[in-house]
């Protein structure tokens, strides 16, 4: 059923790459009015309104998420996708990077949310969704401070449903796979051998291939529909079946 995001108003953060442009561009092209929350704001679709603001800085967020709702004449849904990446284990990051990405991937979500609920609460159809990762319940190797933010992103999202489901605000968090983005395919080009590193990452995943941006988008746009409107504090995995799956080797 198409329409379903007519006339409403959706915030993308980390709208400008990656997962965050792909949902972008799928709201957009859906019907909403969209606009995204990012480090910049060049070089934007037509038809994607956007405000530069840091995630770690609230009075930007508050300024931008401001903004943004003026411009698009409120807010009915918020993407908090924005986020960074680490590597290594519990003893390979120092305590300034453990504050850092905790700062953007948990506590900017955070900042986000609160600038946007007085707006979402004037929405008929409010829904949040984050974007979390496998990571929040699969463990992966040289990823631990990665995955304890991720894992945060998940536990928040339960009670964060928990909290608004009164008011009719739905929460929901999307768990990609290793997903074919900008910030993956840096991290191949920093590998001893990058096509070796790509394979084994697409054999990670039961399908045999990284999860698209626009999967998850698509992803997003279920979870974010008011189509879904019973479905809250809902985990949707897009992993290519790596949280789920156990296939035998093949022979």
């Amino acid at each position: 059923m198409n329409g379903e995001f007519d006339a409403l108003a959706a915030v993308v953060t980390g709208g400008a790459s990656g997962i965050g442009l792909a949902t972008a561009r799928h709201l957009a092209a859906r019907g909403a009015r969209v606009a995204s929350l990012d480090l910049r704001a060049d070089d934007l679709p037509e038809g994607i309104a956007g405000f530069v603001a840091d995630v770690t800085d609230d009075a930007a967020v508050r300024a931008g998420v401001s903004a943004a709702a003026e411009r698009l004449g409120g807010i009915d849904i918020l993407v908090n996708n924005a986020g960074i990446g680490a590597i290594g284990t519990v003893e390979s990051n120092p305590d300034d990077e453990w504050h850092r990405v905790f700062d953007v991937n948990v506590v900017g979500l955070v900042r986000v949310t609160r600038a946007a609920l007085p707006h979402l609460r004037r929405s008929a159809h409010p829904a949040i969704v984050n974007t979390s990762s496998i990571a929040a319940h699969a463990g992966l190797p040289d990823r631990a401070l990665y995955s304890a933010t991720k894992g945060a992103v998940q536990a928040l999202t339960a009670a964060m449903a928990a909290d608004y489901v009164r008011e009719g605000i739905r929460v929901c968090c999307v768990n990609p796979g290793t997903a074919d983005t900008p910030w993956v395919r840096r991290l191949l080009d920093q590998a001893e051998d990058p096509q070796a590193e790509l394979s084994a990452l697409n054999a990670r995943q039961p399908t045999g291939r990284l999860v698209s941006a626009e999967e998850v988008a698509h992803a997003i746009a279920y979870l974010a529909s008011p189509l879904a409107g019973a479905t809250t504090g809902t985990v949707l995995s897009v992993d290519g079946g790596m949280h789920g799956l156990r296939l035998r080797a093949r022979p």
